[in-house]
């Protein structure tokens, strides 16, 4: 925003921000976290503490100490987020998706060389995983964990005593607490819907997760013990039997042991599975409208062919029912007009009596997440956080999406004609 478009909204801003900041016991401390708002909201391509400072006209170290030193809990500024987003942007479900902070350096908390979205490649970065709320309109990153590798954790490196007590030493500089360890991506999501959910007693709304998570049999087992349903996104490789398929208990010979219950022929893909269904099976569906109108699209449908089926994923680690049966679930999979096999799948537990356009428009609906990504990124600087240490990590990126649920806020109400 322009300084004087700011100004027009600054009223609704301080409004917003008394009621996401009113956790904070400090009167400065609400004042410093509405000046950090209107930093990262302000036109400017950097917004890390010095750029934000010189646009707002004041001491940099104001907002490097209101984020990096200060005392603030921000898990309860994420609370009240939550129950602002929960109430304002009617979510239908709960979106996993992580993104990269690309680094220079390896003193920042979690840094490594990984896979980074943002750079396209393998990279120094941080990787933060996020809990959203989403709807086909709005969507707000309401829980965030920092992804902490097996380098940042002293007890995975405990055969070499000198190596632990490096990482000891790099964690105490970068304000790492105890509690937090390296966990795979998939676990800090499911800690964090535990605390979306019971902690702060937000609705269970069905999840959606790219095949980074889709992929984890922990991850969608741990959704089902929550009694979470879900829409995931797997690969085609991923193994399965048919629905219908049942297992088998062969009779007893009488010697050694009784054999078990089994699937009496072999599973195969959900590529295969697809394929056996045929094209013809495919049908078109036209899951949500978007923007960009063309000639033989005018009303810019979004719109390609999908077919379902009933399948049960199999593998090692699948617990298996008394009978030796596995879980049922969908098998969706797209395919579009022309090519020659299914481009996408994903695995689902919606009820088995779910419309097909529905199942379509529930696994599309991460599309959201990765439109305010953007924002988040480009426009609110999520990923411009200079600082090293794990509290002032935290504190950035919860400000940032308080940054981005107020130009939400700005957006779906119409007598507001700021742009944001």
């Amino acid at each position: 925003m322009t300084p004087e478009e700011m100004e027009t909204v600054r009223p609704r801003l301080e409004a917003f921000a008394a009621e996401m900041l009113g956790s904070l016991a400090r009167r400065d401390q609400r004042a410093k976290g509405e000046l950090y708002l209107r930093g990262l909201m302000l036109d400017g391509k950097r917004k890390s503490m010095q750029p934000m400072a010189e646009r707002l006209g004041v001491d940099h170290q104001q907002l490097q100490q209101f984020v990096a030193s200060s005392t603030w809990d921000w898990a309860k500024v994420r609370e009240r987020l939550a129950r602002w987003a929960a109430a304002h942007i009617g979510p239908e479900a709960y979106a996993i998706d992580d993104v990269g902070f690309p680094k220079d350096g390896y003193d920042s908390p979690g840094v490594a060389r990984m896979y980074c979205g943002a750079l396209g490649k393998r990279g120094n970065c941080q990787i933060g995983v996020s809990v959203n709320l989403v709807s086909d309109h709005a969507s707000s990153a309401v829980d965030w964990r920092l992804f902490l590798p097996e380098s940042w954790d002293d007890t995975k490196n405990t055969s070499d005593p000198l190596l632990a007590g490096a990482i000891q030493r790099r964690r105490a500089k970068a304000a790492i607490p105890d509690s937090a360890r390296h966990k795979e991506k998939w676990r800090l999501a499911l800690d964090m819907l535990d605390e979306v959910r019971e902690g702060w007693e937000l609705p269970g709304l069905p999840v959606v997760a790219d095949a980074g998570y889709g992929d984890a049999t922990g991850f969608r087992e741990g959704l089902a013990e929550r009694g979470l349903a879900y829409a995931v996104a797997v690969k085609g490789t991923t193994t399965a039997h048919p629905g219908d398929a049942a297992p088998e208990r062969p009779p007893y010979s009488g010697q050694g042991r009784p054999p078990g219950w089994a699937y009496p022929d072999p599973h195969t893909t959900l590529r295969q599975l697809a394929l056996d269904a045929g094209r013809s099976a495919a049908r078109t569906v036209t899951w949500r409208h978007g923007s960009k109108t063309m000639k033989h699209n005018p009303r810019a449908e979004m719109r390609s062919r999908f077919l379902v089926l009933r399948v049960r994923p199999a593998n090692r680690t699948i617990r298996r029912a008394a009978d030796g049966s596995l879980p049922e679930c969908w098998l969706l999979a797209e395919w579009p007009p022309g090519a020659a096999e299914p481009t996408d799948y994903w695995l689902s537990t919606l009820p088995a009596d779910t419309p097909l356009r529905e199942l379509v428009r529930i696994a599309k609906i991460r599309w959201r997440v990765e439109h305010d990504y953007r924002e988040l990124k480009d426009g609110l600087g999520l990923d411009h956080f200079e600082g090293r240490n794990f509290p002032g990590w935290h504190r950035h990126v919860t400000l940032a999406s308080l940054a981005q649920a107020f130009c939400t806020m700005l957006r779906l109400d119409p007598k507001v004609p700021a742009p944001a």
